[in-house]
């Protein structure tokens, strides 16, 4: 498990219009978690529980933090793997600590400022979906401050490998990585019209045209897209009405 992405959490500022959103654009169920003293909602696909949903934390908003999808990251030792994190040049911004029933993780940065989270769960993990399953999360992208020491950086934490290399010209090299030999996602150096580096989540539908066309009738930004990818999969990128960027990829328009 250690460097797979096992969770996925949305913090936004209006809980109720963004389940309603996503419920309509991925076609999730949702239910509240009834974590006591706290108000998360849970997001399905059939029967897989895929991600949380929960309103950004106070002082968010203040520190011009917005809203965003956060990844998280399964480790074998979260307090180990955090302190690797730290001495490789990231930084820890919540330190370990558990979550009771479930887990153990951490929040924090790699180098150039990306965040995501380190996770290690309590007892046995649920079966796994297919990686392009309808729901599910399909790639991870990073624009990375600098691919080469951010690739190195993912690389030592979580034992990644590179798999093809694609020459996007001007942009530079696009960079896919691998866990377990499985491809996962890809990354690369940041354009410099884009402000600071991030991950990007691509939640899959059955056909591009369809998704655009619900998202933005639900109040998205539409940024990129439809574009064809290799492997002739179609992408698109978005902010959700929040202001959350998330990316949907299909195998048809």
């Amino acid at each position: 498990m250690h460097g797979k992405f096992v969770w996925y959490e949305l913090m936004t500022t209006d809980m109720k219009a963004a389940e309603a959103f996503y419920k309509d654009i991925v076609g999730w169920s949702a239910r509240d978690a009834g974590v006591p003293g706290m108000n998360y909602t849970l997001f399905s696909a059939g029967d897989h529980q895929v991600a949380g949903l929960m309103t950004m934390p106070e002082g968010a908003l203040d520190m011009q933090i917005p809203p965003a999808w956060l990844g998280y990251i399964a480790v074998d030792d979260v307090d180990e793997t955090a302190a690797k994190l730290a001495a490789e040049g990231g930084t820890v911004h919540r330190a370990p600590e558990d979550i009771p029933n479930i887990g153990r993780f951490a929040i924090v940065t790699d180098p150039h400022g990306a965040a995501f989270a380190l996770f290690r769960g309590d007892g046995d993990p649920p079966p796994a979906m297919e990686q392009m399953a309808a729901g599910n999360i399909g790639w991870h992208e990073l624009m990375a401050g600098d691919l080469d020491t951010a690739f190195s950086f993912y690389s030592k934490l979580f034992g990644w490998t590179k798999d093809q290399a694609m020459d996007m010209g001007e942009m530079g090299i696009y960079q896919i990585f691998a866990h377990n030999g499985q491809p996962i996602g890809g990354m690369m150096t940041r354009p410099r019209e884009v402000p600071n580096p991030f991950w990007l989540y691509y939640f899959n539908v059955e056909a591009i045209d369809a998704a655009i066309d619900r998202a933005q009738s639900g109040g998205a930004k539409l940024l990129m897209g439809p574009m064809e990818v290799p492997g002739g999969a179609w992408i698109a990128q978005f902010t959700d009405p929040q202001g959350a960027l998330f990316a949907l990829v299909a195998p048809k328009r």
